[in-house]
């Protein structure tokens, strides 16, 4: 007989076995959610790779243990599924159901994306949102880099590829979605040389300003201000949590040599006569075409007049084939078009409720705080920048929204113990003898007594 068949098998090396197992599996998942929001980046059409690996993820994780549901975890699924039901609804009431229906179907999507990635990092915060941050930075690096070199034509064809409009698009089909995805990677970059040696920093600073580069030659006023708005919430946030002074020097030292190299990257773009010339042009607060009633303001008025004579809405993408040439460049307004009223005000709710319940979380001392003010920053410009922008189907959108979501489910705050209070509390109880006896005293009196 072996000594395999020989070796007994007890409870203890089937719980090891088992354990074994599973964190293999987990190893394997983790690295598929890597992947996943690594290749987050690469969106040149749709469905895009992102979307398929996402759909496994949606099955896998939750199959596997990797995720964890909280009460306010559920109450964001619950709400998330109103909006969808809204809608499937409004799409009944559009000329062309399927394309209404397939618009919903897809954003569906997004949502359940949304409420796995929250449950996901709920399970473990901080070592699930470093992952998520890094292949995020990854991913943000490789298409701002591919931005830079299509936009200065390092490569053959790669001009054609990498930019639109004469503008920065990088793996994108849209330079106005590259900007504002970049965010999260510059303030990860950042957040990365504000918490390490000054060495081990410059890397994350180069990819940074690698980034900002990109953004500004993406030249989308939108990205810009988003940029900027991420920026200060992220600043003002960093500073009213710092512990000590050095941190806060620090920030504002970034501040200072941030804004004195894009002054000096300004200076040298406007040496060229074409850069100069675009960058006129998309610097002022408007346009030729967001003025008129066919333009993009007139667009918001039909939008809105639609949502008061329709309550239950026109359907996903009936406003751009019957209304209007164009979306109404309001994400907001877009919510009310496809979903009535009642699919409107949920996504209003949940977007007011994310911002606030999200900024008194990034106040509090809990052990994913840093990463928390990244996240949320770049997740309060995206929703800012929905006024003026469609933002509906924007997939890092939704990954920052069920990271933020995860966090405030799952993160646990620091407790400071008071030790001042404790440490001093046997003195005050102590007897307090305010005028000691003075031995000196009673010999002074004896030496005079003889003398009376």
């Amino acid at each position: 007989m072996s000594t395999a068949l020989a070796t007994p098998i007890t409870p203890g090396i089937l719980l090891r076995k088992r354990r074994k197992e599973k964190s293999t599996a987990h190893r394997i998942a983790l690295a598929l959610v890597w992947i996943t929001i690594a290749s987050s980046a690469v969106v040149f059409s749709e469905p895009a790779p992102v979307d398929a690996l996402t759909m496994g993820l949606i099955v896998l994780l939750p199959v596997i243990g990797l995720t964890r549901q909280t009460p306010w975890l559920w109450g964001g699924l619950a709400l998330w599924l109103v909006i969808a039901a809204c809608g499937f609804l409004g799409a009944m009431h559009s000329p062309e159901t399927g394309v209404a229906t397939t618009f919903i179907a897809v954003s569906f999507y997004l949502y359940l994306a949304c409420a796995l990635f929250a449950a996901f990092v709920a399970k473990a915060p901080e070592a699930h949102t470093r992952l998520i941050l890094n292949a995020t930075l990854i991913s943000a690096t490789i298409a701002a880099t591919a931005a830079l070199v299509g936009y200065f034509d390092l490569l053959p064809g790669a001009y054609e590829l990498f930019t639109r409009y004469d503008r920065a698009a990088g793996t994108f089909k849209d330079p106005n979605v590259l900007g504002p995805f970049l965010i999260t990677g510059v303030l990860t970059a950042i957040h990365l040389w504000l918490t390490r040696p000054a060495r081990k920093g410059i890397g994350a600073l180069i990819a940074a300003m690698v980034m900002t580069l990109a953004i500004l030659l993406s030249f989308s006023r939108g990205a810009w201000a988003a940029m900027a708005i991420a920026f200060t919430i992220y600043a003002v946030l960093y500073l009213a949590t710092a512990q000590r002074n050095r941190d806060r020097l620090k920030i504002a030292g970034l501040v200072l040599g941030g804004t004195a190299a894009i002054g000096l990257v300004l200076a040298a773009a406007l040496q060229s006569t074409a850069v100069a010339d675009l960058l006129e042009q998309r610097a002022t607060l408007t346009q030729p075409y967001d003025e008129g009633p066919e333009g993009r303001f007139g667009g918001q008025v039909k939008a809105f007049n639609l949502i008061l004579d329709n309550p239950f809405g026109i359907g996903g993408q009936a406003f751009t084939r019957f209304h209007h040439h164009e979306e109404a460049h309001n994400s907001y307004l877009t919510a009310f078009l496809n979903g009535g009223w009642i699919g409107g005000l949920s996504f209003l709710l949940l977007v007011i409720v994310t911002l606030a319940l999200g900024w008194r979380h990034a106040l509090l001392a809990t052990k994913s705080q840093r990463l928390f003010l990244v996240v949320y920053a770049a997740l309060a410009a995206n929703l800012l920048e929905a006024a003026i922008i469609d933002i509906d189907h924007w997939r890092h959108v939704y990954l920052l929204i069920g990271v933020v979501w995860g966090l405030m489910a799952g993160d646990t705050r620091i407790v400071r113990k008071g030790r001042i209070i404790a440490d001093l509390r046997p003195v005050l109880m102590s007897r307090v003898l305010l005028v000691p006896p003075s031995r000196r005293g009673v010999r002074i009196l004896r030496r005079t007594l003889p003398q009376l």
